[in-house]
């Protein structure tokens, strides 16, 4: 374990790297520091003083090229220390990056930011992931211009999560949308804010602004808060304004909007055929409620949308779509980050070296995550040595991007202690705060003959089988280990079976044998097909006339998909993190009513053209 320098040292040298860099640009010494102020405005910074801005301005006059073209990207570095990773993390480094460290990397390229990921090894643990944020300020007040770092992660809750337990995790943004609560929204956003906080990570990105209007969207499906525009507007408003109430910045994405599209922007470029009515109508109300909210930061969308730029390029490089509309017509003024540069969607039409400055060119401040950082690095260094983009054009980029770290306090003090973390993350008070507002969205959807809520005298012997997912942020789960385990808590008496999302005729027998001599029988559900055998699962074990109950732990549509399976009871919790599975044990065993209603219609399966069931429907006991 290597030492770690007190709190009082670190403060030390922050404020005398701060001194120096205001000295190096001709400041008075310790002037940089800006006080953390409240966002107004149309997020960006319009709260910042004219001689904050003045004082930014003469920090990044004292820049050089290199260290410009630097701040204006955000990069992935695998281990769990910023100085000494595990050696696989440093292999890793070396083979992707050319550097071992996180240091070295700040060091070698002075990135401006950091996202952090599981799979990168950065977020084992609450303590870890603070010493990690540490070690990664203190490589960036460790070089020529001293600067902190924006520390970033995907912590979206729901299905995408990087931080897990014994953070608390709360509902994602459709369940939130199932609830129609804004404060419960933004007590959520701000629990989390405040947590990611303690560890670090000053800015979020989240949440999702997408309105879900194709349920057959690949990638953000429950990561939306739901398919009506002002709904969403109103949620995404809420989280923003609960994220940045604890000191972190909020990033809304994916504009200019990606809840129409049936291709992932991962694995491919999405085109949206929205008209720039439709557009406006639809998807544009939740940006500009964020922009209203004070929102600091803006990710793009690897998407083509014909009607905003006829050029068809993706909107992460699309001058008309980035400038004409984000920066004029919406008049927003804050950081406009890049969704990941590594995901096909931006790279189908241009090369790696392109990328990057088209990016700039349109009007982007951060370059997120590109899959060569020396390629990407480089490729903006040139641009501005040939003339393509000039130096003014970067000064524009890094005075947002300094601004947001003025404004987040990271100028006064980037660092955090290991008692914050001990204080704030995880608390009784935060997880008992994220039961109660996932009771509130657990979706009632069927109940025939009012089975539920279920009686322990004659229902006490329940079978739990179905879908188990990999949790996201690998912290919680199995789901049907976590079902069967709130059941006992509940005094019944539950066996958990996982048959997987595409049951064996082996596994369906198994569990069919398994239901024998069951009061009940709980099936969670993940995405049913017209043909997967979720269906075939569900109609052998309701033909042995035990009832059975299915809860759909990923998408509500999957009740659309198992009329006629002979279910007794249907559920919707939009994921399968732990505290949305106990919520809707609870709701099963009536210990809460269902409160929660439909963001969202489901269509029928039979005939998409008509509705099963429509937004605002919800059962209730």
């Amino acid at each position: 374990m290597h030492h770690r320098p007190s709190r009082r040292t670190l403060l030390t040298a922050t404020a005398a790297t701060v001194a120096a860099v205001a000295t190096g640009a001709g400041v008075a010494p310790g002037a940089v520091a800006a006080p953390r102020a409240a966002s107004s405005g149309h997020g960006g910074g319009h709260h910042n003083s004219a001689a904050t801005t003045a004082r930014l301005k003469r920090i990044i006059s004292g820049m050089t090229l290199e260290e410009k073209v630097g701040q204006l990207f955000v990069m992935r570095v695998y281990g769990h220390s910023a100085t000494e990773p595990d050696q696989a993390d440093i292999d890793a480094n070396m083979a992707e990056i050319g550097v071992r460290t996180a240091a070295e990397m700040i060091a070698k390229y002075h990135v401006g930011g950091i996202i952090y990921f599981a799979w990168a090894h950065n977020t084992r643990d609450p303590h870890q992931i603070a010493d990690l944020s540490n070690g990664i300020q203190r490589a960036g007040l460790a070089g020529p211009t001293p600067l902190p770092l924006l520390v970033s992660t995907d912590q979206e809750h729901g299905i995408v999560c990087r931080v897990g337990e014994p953070a608390t995790l709360m509902p994602g943004a459709m369940a939130l949308g199932a609830g129609g609560s804004r404060s419960d929204t933004r007590r959520a956003g701000q629990i989390a804010g405040a947590e990611l906080a303690a560890m670090g990570i000053n800015q979020n990105y989240a949440p999702d602004a997408d309105v879900n209007v194709n349920p057959a969207n690949p990638v953000i499906g429950v990561r939306s808060f739901g398919s009506d525009p002002q709904s969403v507007a109103a949620m995404v408003a809420a989280q923003v304004k609960g994220y940045q109430s604890s000191g972190i910045a909020s990033t809304a994405k994916h504009f200019p909007g990606h809840g129409d599209t049936s291709t992932d922007s991962h694995t491919g470029l999405p085109v949206i055929n929205h008209t720039r009515e439709q557009w406006a109508e639809l998807d544009a109300p939740p940006f500009r409620a964020a922009i209203a909210a004070g929102i600091d930061s803006i990710m793009t969308a690897h998407i083509v949308v014909p009607a905003l730029d006829p050029a068809e390029d993706p909107a992460t490089l699309s001058h008309p779509i980035l400038t004409g509309i984000l920066r004029e017509e919406l008049g927003y003024d804050g950081v406009v980050v890049t969704d990941a540069l590594g995901m096909e969607g931006v790279r189908t039409k241009y090369g790696d070296d392109r990328v990057p400055v088209l990016a700039l060119k349109a009007g982007v401040d951060q370059l997120l995550n590109p899959p060569n950082l020396d390629v990407a690095w480089n490729a903006v260094l040139a641009a501005v040595k040939n003339g393509e983009l000039t130096e003014a054009r970067l000064d524009e980029s890094i005075l947002r991007v300094l601004r947001l770290k003025a404004k987040l306090g990271l100028f006064d003090d980037p660092f955090v202690s290991r008692r914050e973390v001990d204080r704030t993350v995880g608390t009784r008070a935060h997880l008992a705060a994220a039961d109660r507002i996932a009771e509130r969205t657990t979706t009632l959807l069927a109940n025939e003959g009012a089975v539920l809520p279920l009686s322990r005298r004659s229902h006490k012997n329940l079978l739990v089988v179905g879908a188990d997912p990999a949790s996201p942020s690998g912290t919680t789960g199995p789901p049907t280990t976590t079902l069967a385990t709130a059941f006992g808590e509940l005094g019944y008496a539950a066996t958990a079976l996982s048959t997987g999302t595409a049951p064996t005729r082996a596994k369906i027998d198994e569990a069919v044998a398994a239901a024998r001599g069951k009061d009940a029988v709980v099936v969670a559900t993940y995405n049913v097909s017209a043909t997967s055998s979720q269906r075939t699962l569900v109609s052998a074990l309701a033909a042995t006339g035990v009832p059975v109950i299915t809860v759909a732990i990923r998408n509500p549509y999957d009740i659309a998909q198992l009329t006629g399976t002979g279910f007794v009871a249907n559920l919707a919790t939009y994921s399968w993190t732990d505290v949305e599975l106990r919520a809707a044990a609870r709701v099963i065993a009536g210990r809460v009513e269902p409160r929660g209603t439909l963001p969202v219609p489901v269509q029928r399966a039979d005939d998409p053209t008509r509705v099963l069931h429509p937004v605002g429907y919800g059962l209730e006991y």
